[in-house]
């Protein structure tokens, strides 16, 4: 009996190819590719039959049930002949795509189009081993319709979301833009956090610190109190300021330490001093120490000379449990802040390693792991780190974090029950780093708790007038490592994070005289609210309830894509496009966004996975019910004011504001010459959190400035002029009245304008720059800055120019570059076809090689005719052949 086994990939088909022998029956395995039908991308797509109705640019029929229209395109076709092909041969369908409800829509979508007239057989496992491959065979059941259903309402809602708002969205603020039913929340929360950084008024305070002997050992104290002995009043710190004020909390009151409270700052503009009753109306809970400069340094020059004591020594011991093996969101966080993966990076990775046979499926929000891996991993860890390192029983981590069947049954950790090390599989680059994580995490999961000792010491010293500084020490000792010494959260180096978490005290008793080496003042400002990386906005995300893990790398992906956030290091920054989004959405669609109405929807997928809840009710209501979503479309459209919706507007900011338009985000506000209104685009890499009044006023003012003369042209004798036009600033020689058209010269790239002196500006009006001739005719080689940017060009003779763009990435220069550089880009110009930055290697499938290219839009990989670009954090110079191939797959996917 011949079996037709259905997987999505070629790497996964391979991988259990090997595992389907010796039981009697002939197996052919196939790859579709991923989905082999999908909702019309655009109205081109949509089938004949279909283009007049009302609903068609959505693909899904709203008025008869949301029936969506599914369509076979590109790959898909040749996919599914090839499988009808097969199946002409086949006694059996099995269908082995991957458990959650993506793969079972996968599983469902082959079924439909292909309409066997042979038995399907659907096999599930979460891992590609021998034994998970023939329990799967031996246990097989029908395509899960109702997991099939959870899948396809929320493609419907995203499809609805994104096809009505988006339009929405291109009319009232810009084009280009989109909307998602979870992206779009995503967006929201960072934006949220950036106004608080721009609402946020830093406050400074000081304290002191420190440096004591005793025993021969050296530690170090902080200032927590002064005042009466035993009862002195806390040293304030950043967490009793108001984020907005920088002021002191209401209800929380300042004191200089010497009778008399006093305000911490000056009073922010428009604010004045509140009232503040004198110290003995005020409970001692409620006072903060609030020193001068000049008060903590006269402390800091008067206590080493003092006797000082030990008042009090308290310890306590703590026993730390090892953390639950992986899920997904909480893989993607680790990676992230051990391995500077981003989600997406992860994501990819991990996808590798399960369809290689390394790890269990990587998509799963369940903390279980099955007993084989318990005992797999009680094995590895009394053979690699000895019997007193085992946990005394094995530990348990059932439970999901949803109750749905959306998700794999099981954590992620390596596959099968050997718990073979990175080394002992061969794997190295990313796949071994990320392996190594996720064995490490596992096999910890069954070792003995770690022990540490905390010590704090209580010192006091008398100071001027009579009061008494209190200074406390902390001390931390591990007394038996247990986890640790296979994983420590947050570190890639086990051993080397142990030590520096030991830093243990003297032996102090109460009584005790240390002897102070120093004591030195320290000021300290208050910060921010940090802003969210991938892993907390992905902690955020889960914990709130939204979405689920296995789409979070795609959300974080699309926002980058779609301009609302940009990437500084790890940290994502909202960008005014994000800002102005967001007040449509608030405006218009407050619950769409709503944290708390995002996990309800995520709740009654749930439901419709579980078979507990019908689809089509619950998309009634959502897209028609009162203040539906269709309704609210159609409000916005002819209710919401374009400007007024896209402003920007911040107190600290007046009497500017940020709007965004359609050519991108622009400042409105009065010159300081006339007082009449003007305005001027902000550039690129200013962010709204970074931006400031004065900043906002320079802008407006440099743009709208009139000529700028610089000096006189010492060989043409003629004004040279900073000037600006509607397609940026330039450097002009001569005026409009003395000649009919006088030579201008766009700025460079990364010269702004106020760096315009005018040495540099000579530099720019003397472009073309002659750097030599051509070693193969004697012609002139020079550069200049054209329409599309700086470039170098030899003149041919008897031929037209050949020219070459300067490529800013590799540091040319307009101003700068060399005869030498400027033949190398001519050479690769005229060769006719340009060459690869790197090769990486042959395609395992096709044998064709797989190259990078630097292009006009950022780097790239190719692959037989299909470009496709690098993402997160990859680079020309770091991306893998793996990876590469990878990325080939999904855009032809």
């Amino acid at each position: 009996m011949k079996r037709l086994v259905v997987v999505e990939s070629p790497t996964k088909a391979d991988t259990i190819r090997d595992y389907l022998s010796g039981d009697g029956h002939t197996y052919e395995v196939q790859a579709s590719m991923g989905h082999v039908r999908d909702l019309p991308a655009s109205a081109g797509e949509v089938p004949e039959q279909y283009k007049d109705e009302d609903w068609s640019d959505l693909g899904v029929n709203v008025e008869e049930g949301f029936e969506p229209v599914y369509v076979t395109k590109g790959r898909g076709r040749k996919v599914l002949g090839e499988l009808r092909s097969a199946l002409e041969s086949a006694d059996e369908l099995y269908i082995a795509t991957d458990e959650d409800r993506e793969g079972e829509s996968i599983g469902w979508h082959l079924t439909e189009a292909l309409d066997p007239d042979v038995p399907v057989r659907r096999m599930v496992f979460h891992e590609i081993t021998q034994d998970a491959i023939q329990r799967a065979l031996d246990d097989t059941r029908g395509i899960d319709r109702s997991l099939v259903a959870a899948q396809e309402t929320r493609r419907i809602l995203d499809r609805l979301v994104g096809y009505r708002i988006s339009p929405l969205l291109w009319r009232k603020i810009a084009p280009k833009l989109s909307a998602g039913r979870v992206q779009s929340v995503a967006v929201r929360i960072l934006v949220l956090r950036e106004k608080e950084r721009i609402v946020f008024v830093p406050a400074t305070y000081w304290d002191l610190e420190a440096t004591l002997r005793h025993d021969g050992q050296t530690f170090d104290a902080e200032l927590t109190h002064f005042g009466a002995q035993g009862e002195g009043v806390r040293i304030a710190s950043g967490k009793d300021f108001a984020d907005e004020t920088g002021w002191l909390e209401d209800g929380v009151f300042g004191w200089n330490g010497e009778g008399e409270p006093r305000p911490n700052a000056t009073p922010p503009e428009g604010l004045s001093v509140p009232e503040r009753p004198s110290q003995s109306e005020v409970d001692a809970g409620d006072l903060r120490v609030l020193f001068t400069e000049e008060k903590v340094t006269a402390l800091a020059e008067a206590l080493p000379e003092k006797a000082w004591r030990v008042a009090g020594v308290k310890q306590r011991t703590r026993t730390k449990s090892p953390y639950p093996p992986f899920i997904t969101s909480s893989l993607q966080q680790e990676a992230s802040r051990k391995l500077g993966f981003s989600s997406g990076r992860t994501m990819s990775v991990a996808q590798r390693l399960y369809e290689n046979g390394h790890i269990t499926y990587m998509r799963t929000d369940s903390t279980n792991l099955a007993q084989e891996a318990v005992e797999g991993a009680r094995q590895a860890v009394e053979g690699r780190y000895g019997e007193e390192f085992l946990s005394k029983s094995a530990r348990s981590y059932g439970g999901q974090t949803s109750e749905s069947a959306q998700e794999a049954h099981e954590a992620i950790r390596p596959a099968g029950s050997g718990m073979r090390t990175q080394d002992e599989l061969g794997l190295t680059g990313q796949e071994g780093r990320l392996y190594d994580l996720i064995w490490k995490r596992t096999i910890a999961t069954q070792m003995a708790d770690a022990r540490l000792r905390y010590t704090n010491a209580y010192l006091d010293v008398e100071g001027p007038g009579g009061h008494t500084a209190r200074f406390r020490a902390g001390g931390k000792e591990v007394l038996f490592p247990g986890f640790f010494r296979a994983y420590v959260e947050g570190s890639d180096d086990p051993e080397a994070e142990l030590e520096d978490r030991e830093h243990p005290l003297p032996a102090l008793e109460e009584g005790d005289a240390p002897d102070c080496r120093s004591v030195e003042p320290s000021d300290h400002e208050t910060e921010p609210p940090s802003r969210y990386t991938e892993a907390s906005l992905v902690e955020i995300l889960e914990e709130e309830g939204i979405g689920r893990p296995s789409t979070y790398a795609s959300i974080i992906e699309t926002i980058q894509q779609r301009g609302y956030v940009e990437k500084n290091g790890k940290q994502l920054v909202p960008t005014f496009t994000a800002f102005a989004t967001n007040n449509l959405l608030e405006k218009q669609f407050e619950r769409l966004v709503n944290t708390g109405f995002t996990a309800e929807m995520e709740g009654i997928l749930d439901d419709i996975a579980r078979g507990e809840r019908d689809a089509t009710p619950f998309l009634e209501g959502f897209y028609r019910g009162e203040g539906g979503l269709d309704q609210r479309v159609e409000t916005g459209l002819e209710e919401i004011d374009p400007k007024a919706v896209s402003e920007i507007r911040f107190d600290k900011w007046q009497p500017y504001v940020v709007r965004v338009g359609r050519y991108g985000p622009y400042v409105e506000g009065p010159l300081d010459a006339t007082g009449e209104t003007a305005t001027a685009s902000l550039p690129d890499d200013l962010w709204p959190s970074e931006t400031t009044k004065e900043r906002l006023h320079d802008i407006l003012e440099e743009s709208n400035a009139g000529d700028r003369p610089l000096g006189i042209h010492p060989e043409h004798d003629m004004p040279v002029l900073l000037k600006n036009g509607p397609y940026g600033p330039y450097v002009q020689l001569g005026d409009n009245e003395q000649q009919g058209k006088p030579k201008r010269v766009s700025l460079p790239p990364r010269v702004e304008p106020k760096d315009v002196d005018f040495d540099l500006a000579l530099q720019i009006i003397n472009l073309p720059r002659t750097l030599g001739e051509h070693p193969d005719d004697g012609q002139p080689v020079d550069t200049n800055v054209g329409r599309y940017g700086p470039y170098v060009r030899h003149w041919r003779e008897d031929r037209k120019p050949l020219y070459a763009s300067l490529k800013q990435n590799k540091g040319d220069d307009v101003l700068t570059v060399e005869l030498d550089r400027a033949l190398e880009l001519l050479e690769k110009k005229k060769s006719g076809r340009r060459e690869p930055e790197r090769t990486l290697g042959e395609h395992p499938e096709t044998g064709e090689p797989v190259t990078v290219w630097d292009g006009r839009y950022g780097p790239y990989v190719r692959h037989d005719g299909t470009n496709a670009s690098l993402i997160d954090d990859q680079t020309i110079e770091n991306v893998t052949l793996e990876e590469a191939v990878q990325l080939v797959a999904e855009k032809e996917g």
